[in-house]
């Protein structure tokens, strides 16, 4: 899933190709990916490109005054084509493309979707705010206004609830998601599972250092990146999320796993835990 600083990076390429460029069509091939009606797709035919930003993981295609808004969910992606096939699109809903953004010389975006589960989704708004997902944000862990005395009364608004479930809840903190949430912890040498409102003084300097120094790095590397780049960059700078069975870089540990119903965390029991293992419920009831 594309989270803060791949989305960041994004942002940067494609402000970059469609600067001075007009929208002249747009296909909508997946017709669930389109969750607004006013104003219509149509409307953004013969704007101009002023600008793209990000929200959070929202990603904002700024035309005269409209905004084209996608969120790209767990396998979404922008794809960045020199020329556009001269044939609309079909409808489909076996196809991975769901939106074609066409521009005045024929260059364009296709936005996709991998695999059966549709999420991805598209908005056509007067102001991002207009967006549910885009308003219920939190602050973004790398604004200048996110100090760590505000951080602080995040995680004592959270209570109990997990460090790893704060860190991802997007109304909470904007941007950070399953991955980055687990290099965080990696590299704080805390417990997925530690309550938000257990951290001493130093604790939360530590964490709070993570989640700065973790996501600028990230968006650091990615920058100057095409998207076609980006997700080979992620991955290879990963040191536990999606490294189950793998040695921990840090202290050779082997990175284990925790199993949810939709997801799962992976962690270095050495520099997270102690030593020890979490309990992983799901692997629980299969060996009862």
């Amino acid at each position: 899933m594309p989270e803060l600083p791949e989305v960041e990076a994004l942002a940067l390429d494609l402000g970059a190709r469609l600067d001075g460029h007009a929208i002249a069509k747009i296909h909508i091939a997946a017709f669930s990916a389109l969750k607004t009606f006013d104003p219509p797709l149509s409307a953004l035919e013969g704007t101009m490109v002023d600008g793209v930003t990000r929200h959070g993981k929202f990603l904002d295609i700024e035309a005269s005054g409209l905004h084209l808004c996608l969120h790209l969910a767990r396998a979404g992606w922008v794809r960045w084509r020199d020329e556009v096939p001269t044939i609309p699109p079909k409808p489909s809903t076996k196809s991975t493309l769901a939106l074609r953004v066409v521009l005045d010389d024929q260059s364009g975006l296709d936005i996709t979707e991998a695999g059966t589960r549709k999420s991805l989704a598209a908005y056509v708004v007067r102001d991002p705010q207009d967006v549910p997902g885009i308003a219920r944000l939190g602050p973004d862990p790398l604004a200048d206004d996110f100090t760590i005395e505000r951080f602080a009364e995040i995680l004592q608004q959270e209570g109990r609830k997990q460090l790893k479930g704060a860190l991802r809840y997007q109304s909470t903190i904007a941007g950070i998601g399953n991955a980055y949430s687990d290099e965080i912890l990696h590299a704080a040498k805390m417990s997925p599972f530690k309550p938000s409102n257990s951290l001493t003084d130093d604790e939360l300097a530590t964490l709070y250092a993570a989640v700065r120094d973790t996501l600028g790095d990230a968006v650091a590397r990615s920058r100057g990146l095409h998207a076609s780049e980006l997700k080979g960059e992620k991955k290879s700078n990963l040191a536990v999320h999606g490294q189950t069975g793998k040695p921990c870089p840090v202290c050779g540990d082997t990175v284990l796993e925790v199993s949810f119903a939709d997801s799962s965390l992976q962690y270095c029991p050495t520099c997270q835990t102690g030593g020890k293992p979490l309990a992983d419920r799901r692997m629980s009831k299969l060996l009862k």
